[in-house]
């Protein structure tokens, strides 16, 4: 894995959504058009956001969000996780465009998408006026497929029904994008590694966390997790796991087959010692 790109992207990333979001949120706060008009619910639950925090902390909250839905998109994409078998971020091979939306443009919509159908081929026939088409009507399908995963991984995709839909970046499919980036930044290669999502999160907030060492002032809490969430690779878990919970199974099972499958185990004279938890099952 490439950890250096992937730091890389991942700081790049950060600065760009961050910068679009708050040019996005300055917008929606200072225009009056007739398509903000249709979502004032919306616009109203951001104003009410903004009662309770700062634009800077609204800004950093949704673009890590949509950050965090990108390159888990990808993550599934890349490995066939996706559930509708249609590629979100991923262009099909040859091709150039997200397969949702090459899907799209032949006439197919999955009815999970829940999306306004009508409004997607009117865009892509021309019936629709708009200055970039092919990207409005892929943000349509991207909002379809985020809530549609909701239903299944609510964990993850939180339903977008607010004002983070409004703050979504308008440039999407160009290869100025930062969907482009996300698929250009996370190699193939790379995402047969589950890991690659925790150093991404990791070299996020790698910035941020150093500005919150540089200032040398009390941590405030919005900037905890930058301060204090580091990613631990899986070797180092499974060192611990093995050398704790695995040596107390060998002291308990010195003929147990475990250890030909522990290769971080340690051997030690402690190994040997009498004093130690005597188990009498798996669930003891």
């Amino acid at each position: 894995m490439n950890t250096n790109k992937l730091k890389k992207f991942a700081q790049d990333a950060r600065k760009k959504l961050m910068e679009q979001v708050a040019a996005k949120l300055e917008y929606v706060l200072t225009t009056d058009t007739a398509a903000l008009r249709e979502r004032a619910s919306q616009v109203s639950a951001l104003r009410e956001e903004l009662s309770r925090t700062t634009k800077q902390q609204l800004v950093e909250k949704v673009a890590y969000t949509w950050f965090n839905r990108l390159v888990t998109l990808r993550f599934m994409d890349v490995n066939d996780y996706q559930p509708l078998d249609l590629r979100v971020l991923t262009p099909k091979e040859g091709y150039t465009l997200p397969e949702l939306l090459d899907d799209a443009k032949t006439g197919h919509v999955a009815e999970e998408l829940k999306v306004n159908n009508q409004l997607v081929f009117d865009l892509l026939d021309g019936r629709m006026p708009s200055a970039n088409p092919q990207n409005e009507a892929y943000r349509v399908l991207l909002i379809g497929a985020c809530n549609y995963l909701h239903t299944l991984l609510p964990f993850l995709f939180e339903r977008i029904n607010d004002y983070t839909e409004l703050l979504l970046p308008d440039d999407l499919t160009s290869d100025f994008s930062v969907v482009h980036d996300v698929r250009v930044g996370m190699a193939a290669e790379d995402c047969q590694q589950v890991e690659i999502i925790g150093w991404l999160y990791q070299f996020y907030i790698s910035e941020k966390k150093d500005e919150v060492f540089a200032s040398k002032t009390k941590v405030k809490k919005e900037d905890i997790p930058a301060a204090t969430q580091l990613f631990t690779p899986r070797w180092i878990v499974e060192y611990m796991v093995q050398n704790t919970v695995g040596k107390l199974w060998l002291q308990n099972r010195p003929n147990s087959s475990l250890r030909e499958h522990m290769p971080y185990f340690i051997e030690s004279a402690s190994l040997q010692s009498e004093d130690y938890l005597k188990l009498s099952s798996q669930k003891n």
